[in-house]
């Protein structure tokens, strides 16, 4: 197993893609901290990944606030002595046009997506450097690379996100803590599936806009997560991987 005595935390992990990663990472030896503001979801992520053998509890947290962000850490490393791996999943997702988008819209965006994973690192990455390094893998978008109507506060702060991995690689790679981003495109989850209809359009034609012909599952996005984790990227920090099939290669 990939991550067998790894103790992981992952925030966003109730649904998606973090629950994903979540029940991976626990297939692959991990203690799994389940980390998100829906309570009732994120144990159900933690009763998947026990009913299946694993290690799990939930941590109840809004990343935005400092508070919930130090307390993540703390509750881990008294659950499970260390922490290994930080994957910062969770999200605010904004979707508004430049003239749409209110200054709480953007305070919301920036709050979770840069200012969250800012936090929920800086507590996590202290507790590595007590045991010789680990992984950080953040969790953007497609967004951050191509331009779409519709969705400034969230591409931007996803762009911002890969320049903040390169940024925090080169801080923390002298304590042997890796920081990478994966970049997942169109993945079919039930935020997505709202969006569409939001959109008016469909699951078909959303996959025809992409090489592959198809949208992704969140397992996908979980498996490229689950490298930048472990060992097999171990000399990979800095990077960014997109997980879009083949949509930002057109």
């Amino acid at each position: 197993m990939r991550l067998e005595s790894k103790v992981a935390i992952i925030t966003g992990a109730a649904s998606g893609i973090g629950r994903a990663t979540a029940e991976l990472f626990a297939e692959e030896g991990a203690k799994v901290v389940v980390v998100d503001i829906n309570s009732a979801e994120g144990e159900q992520t933690v009763t998947n990944i026990r009913s299946r053998g694993g290690k799990a509890r939930f941590v109840h947290a809004d990343i935005s606030k400092e508070e919930d962000a130090k307390r993540i850490s703390e509750e881990t490393v008294k659950a499970y002595g260390q922490i290994d791996i930080l994957v910062n999943n969770a999200a605010a997702f904004v979707f508004k046009r430049l003239e749409e988008a209110t200054v709480e819209d953007w305070q919301r965006a920036l709050s979770v997506n840069i200012m969250g994973t800012a936090l929920c690192t800086k507590y996590a990455t202290a507790h590595m450097k007590k045991v010789g390094g680990g992984a950080v893998v953040n969790v953007g978008s497609v967004h951050g690379f191509v331009g779409q109507p519709g969705y400034l506060p969230y591409a931007a702060t996803k762009a911002a996100l890969v320049q903040m991995s390169r940024n925090m690689a080169v801080e923390l790679g002298s304590f042997n803590i890796r920081v990478n981003c994966v970049c997942p495109g169109a993945v079919l989850t039930e935020h997505t599936l709202h969006r569409l209809k939001e959109l008016g359009s469909t699951v078909e034609e959303m996959g025809a806009q992409h090489p592959l012909k198809r949208g992704s599952r969140p397992r996908e996005s979980a498996a490229a997560i689950l490298f930048m984790a472990s060992e097999e990227a171990s000399f990979v920090t800095g990077a960014f991987l997109m997980v879009d099939g083949g949509y930002t290669a057109q």
